[in-house]
């Protein structure tokens, strides 16, 4: 798979290839490699449009592979295809989930339990200053991880107040995620912090896709996909954080709003959800009961692998969701080989780690 990945990021690159098509490629082909070779009938049989499988052969003479792969690598850039298992579980469920997914920062949040997106508009009030952090903190506190879009207003508020709590937030962007490409750029220094503190920064875009208009909409189903629910705080009439709380009724996730003032223009979008059958959110106890998740902190703390020696501890260090070979955990342990293959066995044995063949390990 790992020779296969930048063939995922050339095709990326043909905009035209969207979730649907992508899923037609990867679902006809053995591999990413042969639909990047392959000839117009071949595309065809896939079940590419005559127009596109010709579009898509003149586009390819023009994208290098391994140049593509390049690019990630030097923005220590990971990359996680609808094939692998550490793609988000939540996301996989939805109608047109996201071929692959460009990952800075954390790769484990995308697969944790507890995910709340948090939306609004971009024109906040004072009413949702003082209103965001007081549901976001305690929120966090209780053990969630909080998604937004790293637009300006709510979501960076609520990225902000979360990583104020001690705790992890994930963005999602409409663009690239490389460093030139964060939008709003004025957020680029909030993208490093939410980085610096064990946060990611995701999008399905190639790294270089700059912020077009049309690309929020679709980074919105990534935003309520990764989450058990979205939250609005504050959205106009015609709010872009209204499609999100769209896709989470779409998606089955629970929608919440905050009310607002009557006559606030940035409430109108807020208090309509409500009216349409929306979880009324005063407090963060609201949508801990809504979802029956009271004790969420002792769960996720119940959830953490304790080792019982030192050699486990180690190992667990450096395990997560992403596959590690054997030779890498022995080198990056400093762990005797015999002793780190015998911990890693008996770990295995308490179900702490599982090897996914070729001695292969992740942390379960």
């Amino acid at each position: 798979m790992t020779n296969d990945i930048k063939y995922w990021l050339a095709i990326n690159q043909f905009a035209k290839i969207g979730a649907a098509r992508f899923k037609k490629l990867y679902n006809y082909f053995p591999n990413l490699q042969a639909a990047w070779q392959a000839d117009f009938l071949e595309l065809q049989k896939a079940g590419l449009e005559e127009n596109i499988a010709q579009e898509f052969i003149i586009k390819r003479r023009e994208i290098d592979p391994d140049q593509e792969l390049e690019k990630t690598q030097k923005e220590n850039i990971q990359i996680v295809t609808i094939k692998d298992q550490n793609y988000p579980k939540l996301l996989k469920e939805i109608f047109t989930p996201p071929a692959l997914l460009y990952v800075k920062g954390n790769l484990d949040n995308l697969n944790q339990s507890f995910n709340l997106a948090v939306v609004g508009t971009r024109k906040i009030t004072n009413y949702g200053r003082q209103i965001t952090p007081q549901i976001v903190k305690p929120l966090v506190q209780n053990g969630f991880i909080i998604t937004s879009g790293l637009a300006l207003g709510i979501d960076s508020l609520s990225h902000q107040s979360a990583i104020e709590a001690k705790g992890k937030t994930i963005a999602v962007l409409g663009s690239g995620i490389d460093s030139q490409n964060i939008y709003p750029s004025s957020n680029r220094y909030l993208a490093q912090s939410i980085l610096n503190n064990n946060g990611t920064i995701i999008s399905e875009f190639p790294l270089g896709t700059l912020p077009l208009k049309h690309n929020f909409p679709q980074r919105n189903r990534i935003i309520a996909g990764l989450s058990l629910g979205a939250l609005v705080i504050e959205a106009a009439a015609s709010s872009g954080a209204l499609i999100t709380a769209y896709y989470a009724l779409e998606q089955n996730r629970e929608v919440f709003a905050v009310p607002g003032p009557l006559y606030s223009q940035q409430s109108i979008g807020a208090n309509k959800l409500i009216q349409k059958g929306a979880k009324l959110v005063t407090s963060h106890q609201d949508i801990l009961e809504e979802l029956n998740l009271q004790a969420v902190k002792n769960y996720v703390a119940n959830q953490k692998i304790l080792p019982e020696t030192k050699e486990e501890k180690i190992i667990i260090e450096l395990l997560g969701a992403e596959p590690l070979h054997i030779d890498k955990i022995i080198k990056n342990s400093n762990l005797p080989t015999q002793i780190a293959t015998a911990t890693l066995s008996l770990m295995e044995m308490k179900g702490m780690v599982k090897n996914l063949g070729g001695q292969n390990y992740i942390l379960l």
